[in-house]
């Protein structure tokens, strides 16, 4: 039981994360797996949490920049 938990796991993250979206899912993948080994000797499932941690992370801060580099921009053509 626990093997198909495990398998369909690395399934969901292995799928679920294409090579554009991986950005931050590795760091926060080892940090959570990390993380989840030593809460339990669950790091499997902390690996993946950590995955899409670090996504939604990679993503919150490539729109922050955006939005800084739109009105940063927006600033100066406006002079």
């Amino acid at each position: 039981m626990k093997f198909l938990l495990i398998l369909a796991t690395g399934t969901a993250v292995l799928v679920g994360a294409s090579a554009a979206d991986a950005k931050g899912c590795i760091k926060g993948a080892i940090v959570g797996g990390v993380a989840g080994h030593y809460a339990g000797h669950h790091g499997m499932l902390g690996a993946a949490a950590g995955c899409v941690i670090g996504r939604h992370e990679a993503k919150k801060h490539a729109r922050q920049e955006q939005q800084q580099q739109q009105h940063t921009t927006g600033q100066s053509s406006s002079k």
